[in-house]
């Protein structure tokens, strides 16, 4: 696969370099920016919203937290907003899209190494104590001492990236595993606006099979962030899942997941949108079932809050359908659209904002701080090309 991304149109006709980053006037970078923080504001909201409830029956929520369910935080891992794997490995991968974008000036392209080796420098918070033996070349998220929180890390994620063997689709990691880890962390590929759909979709797969190797495993993530490429370039809701539709339709084993989509649109026009209609979509377990519960939930949200609130309160794994949810409506509404209370309280806040500010500069000025002549020694340090 060439991953030579060349020129072409990015939101509103705006014009591409070969380098990929977006030629905007500022009101549409601020307009970038802001759904690019939307998108991992809200996932995160989304996690920490679910986090305390995930698997939980719908029954005993409600017999918990009152008829209504979640409504609010309640504490998880020690404290309210606290987040999950699926933010953390989000992060990362936004981290990688960076890196890989700063070597290209290197000569050395190839973005599936790139997110490979940042999930690497994820999983390894996984295991340490916090970031005190950091190499200089991990970047400064690596540094970040809250990422090194053990938060139930999905099992093939952590066995995908345990021995530095790169999945690839003629060989996948963990070839049975359809689990939703890889959909949960997918969404910074749909940040990439200059890139066309199809090469963001090719992306997506060929980074979930670092360790989700099963058709639906790899080709729901690469639905997902099809679906919030679509929102970042200012399309619908309705009409960013039917590009996602048309992506999948030419691949092998993409039933599960173009059946799952197809269900939660039908469930649309079902009626009210209630508990029952949402479990009617699976428990999330499985990436078809995340992505089907997220869009759903998106898409019959009458404001953030309530659709937030409707992906959660279900008898399955509610951080990551909250996570896909709010990563959903975030990128729809960017940041200004969420609840001001819930983003106060949302762990590592600041972290993300930093990180979304980056790739948003990245994305928009990277030749400016970066290119194979002179670049900005700060930027470096920051995102090594090593």
């Amino acid at each position: 696969m060439s991953w030579d991304v060349g020129t072409g149109t990015g939101t509103g006709g705006t014009r591409v370099s070969a380098a990929g980053t977006a030629v905007w006037g500022r009101a549409e970078q601020q307009d970038f920016r802001s759904r690019v923080r939307g998108c991992l504001l809200g996932g995160a909201i989304g996690d920490a919203l679910g986090a305390p409830v995930a698997f939980e029956s719908l029954e005993g929520i409600r017999k918990e937290h009152g008829p209504n369910g979640i409504t609010d935080y309640v504490p998880a891992h020690g404290r309210r907003g606290a987040v999950t794997d699926d933010t953390q490995m989000t992060l990362f991968t936004l981290d990688g899209l960076i890196r890989a974008q700063v070597r290209r000036d290197t000569g050395a392209w190839h973005p599936p190494t790139d997110v490979f080796r940042a999930h690497r420098r994820w999983s390894v918070t996984q295991s340490d104590w916090g970031p005190d033996e950091r190499r200089e070349d991990d970047g400064w998220l690596a540094r970040e001492e809250w990422l090194y929180a053990r938060r139930e890390p999905g099992r093939a994620c952590l066995s995908g990236l345990a021995d530095g063997v790169m999945g690839t689709l003629a060989q996948p990691r963990n070839p049975d595993s359809k689990g939703c880890g890889a959909v949960m962390r997918s969404a910074p590929f749909g940040l990439l606006v200059g890139w066309e759909p199809e090469l963001v979709f090719q992306l997506a797969i060929e980074c979930a099979v670092h360790t989700h190797g099963h058709p639906t495993g790899y080709l729901a993530a690469g639905a997902f962030a099809v679906v919030v490429h679509g929102l970042a370039r200012g399309d619908s809701l309705d009409s960013a899942v039917q590009h996602a539709l048309r992506q999948l339709a030419a691949r092998p084993g993409h039933e599960e997941t173009t059946d799952a989509l197809r269900q939660a649109l039908g469930a649309v026009r079902q009626g009210m949108p209630t508990a029952s209609r949402v479990e009617s979509l699976g428990g999330g377990r499985t990436a078809d079932e995340a992505l089907a519960i997220g869009v759903y939930c998106a898409l019959v949200a009458e404001d953030v809050r309530h659709g937030l609130l409707l992906s959660v309160n279900h008898g399955g794994d509610s951080d990551s359908t909250g996570s896909v949810c709010g990563s959903l409506l975030g990128t729809l509404h960017g940041e200004t659209a969420l609840p001001p209370g819930w983003l106060a309280e949302v762990e590592g806040r600041p972290t993300i904002l930093e990180l979304a500010d980056d790739f948003a500069m990245e994305m928009t000025q990277g030749p400016a701080l970066h290119s194979p002549a002179e670049s900005v020694p700060g930027w470096l340090a920051r995102y090594p090309r090593a």
